[in-house]
């Protein structure tokens, strides 16, 4: 079968939708199926894959509008494409790419038919911002795309609200973003939709391997770096340095579990513009020499760092599902999160723990009932990687989809 896949993100740009589009069209191509990528052009080359072809079209660098350049010049890609080699199914990953109710037509008529993957709402990605505001984050308007998106998320929202009336199935990441476009959006009385929750890469994710030395003296190292003791505790939060993120919230109830737990320190890695803002509240509320943040590291640097943490917390105020979590829990490492959206449906107190959204009492509170006991810690950490290996793999992801494609293809 060939599947023509058309995300905006994809490697070497790793957000989560690249992420997930780059592991499903290697699983796929594993199988033995010809997968060919449109995504937006930039600087650097895509990584080479077996079975795996990428088309890079233009796109107008302007904030949400290149949803709708690079959707027509996906667009113009895929029929040429289908021309020379023609197209089984159209996977769609939205909402990054914004066709109108004519382009979807021109799609299903002269191509093939669409699966479209919903990652979340432009309206939730607007209200997480608006929650992070609520709770004091820093600068939550100061990045230029998250200013842009308050004004004009509702007149994307339209583009969302075309994908799930005009494709052949949608998959939303969640029952969590499956309901948000059911309140949200009008989909058909007949919506046919099915949710497949994206899984992570468990060969890249382990756990810490405990009989051998090298990995007891990178554990070591990795401790030693941060300054913690034998018995000290490793706090880690991954995730783009936005505000819709959460860390700010975080560094303040980082303040209690110091209280409490004093050799405990906090590393948060991730890319953005708040690295010296996150320092210096950090700073502020006397917590310099605690918290330490890294905003550039290689994924196996980041894959040895899960495995060496005690736990992982993800403040999240927004998720289509986030993977954070998951590639915690497949390295053995227990989490705790927001009860709310998605992220009850991959956590719970099996496997870490979950606490109220913006609420620093009861984020304290979580975090240091995951800390009391180290066999605990252990415990809900073997817990986790089962339930990845389990439900949250890619290969999973691939028969899924596999599926799907096989039920629609004409």
């Amino acid at each position: 079968m060939h599947v023509a896949m058309l995300s905006a993100e994809y490697p070497p740009r790793w957000g989560g939708m690249g992420s997930t589009v780059y592991h499903l069209s290697f699983a796929l191509a594993n199988l033995g199926h010809k997968i060919t990528i449109i995504t937006r052009k930039g600087p650097n080359k895509a990584p080479e894959i077996n079975g795996v072809n990428v088309i890079e079209v233009s796109w107008k660098k302007i904030p949400m509008e290149f949803t709708r350049s690079y959707g027509r010049n996906a667009l113009k890609a895929l029929k040429k494409l289908n021309l020379q080699d023609p197209v089984d199914i159209v996977h769609l990953h939205c909402p990054m790419i914004s066709w109108d109710k004519r382009q979807f037509e021109i799609c299903k008529q002269e191509v093939a038919p669409i699966v479209s993957s919903l990652h979340g709402t432009w309206l939730g990605e607007r209200d997480g911002l608006f929650l992070a505001s609520k709770h004091k984050e820093s600068a939550v308007w100061a990045n230029p795309n998250d200013l842009i998106m308050r004004i004009t998320a509702k007149r994307y929202a339209n583009f969302e609200n075309i994908a799930i009336n005009y494709s052949d199935v949608c998959v939303p990441n969640s029952f969590s973003t499956k309901s948000d476009f059911m309140d949200r959006y009008n989909p058909p009385k007949n919506w046919n939709y099915q949710v497949i929750h994206w899984g992570v890469d468990t060969d890249m994710f382990i756990p810490l391997d405990k009989n051998d030395k090298d990995s007891i003296l990178i554990n070591k190292s990795i401790r030693a770096k941060y300054n913690l003791t034998e018995q000290g505790n490793l706090l880690l939060a991954v995730g783009r340095l936005a505000a819709r993120k959460g860390f700010g919230i975080l560094l303040q109830s980082f303040v209690k579990v110091k209280i409490i737990s004093p050799d405990t320190k906090l590393v948060i890695v991730g890319r953005g513009g708040l690295r010296s803002r996150l320092l210096k509240k950090a700073k502020k509320l006397g917590l310099e020499g605690s918290v330490f943040i890294e905003s550039s590291m290689k994924f196996d640097d980041l894959a040895t760092l899960y495995r060496c943490a005690d736990l992982v917390v993800y403040p999240s105020y927004y998720e289509g599902q986030g993977l954070i979590p998951l590639e915690a829990m497949a390295s053995a490492t227990p989490v705790v999160t927001v009860n709310h959206g998605p992220l009850p449906e991959m956590v719970d107190e099996n496997v870490g723990g979950l606490f109220t959204m913006g609420d620093t009492d009861s984020i304290s509170e979580t975090i240091l009932n995951e800390l009391q006991s180290k066999e605990t810690l252990s415990i809900k950490g073997q817990a986790g990687r089962r339930l990845v290996i389990d439900k949250f793999t890619f290969k999973k992801n691939a028969l899924e989809f596999l599926k799907i494609y096989v039920d629609n293809v004409k």
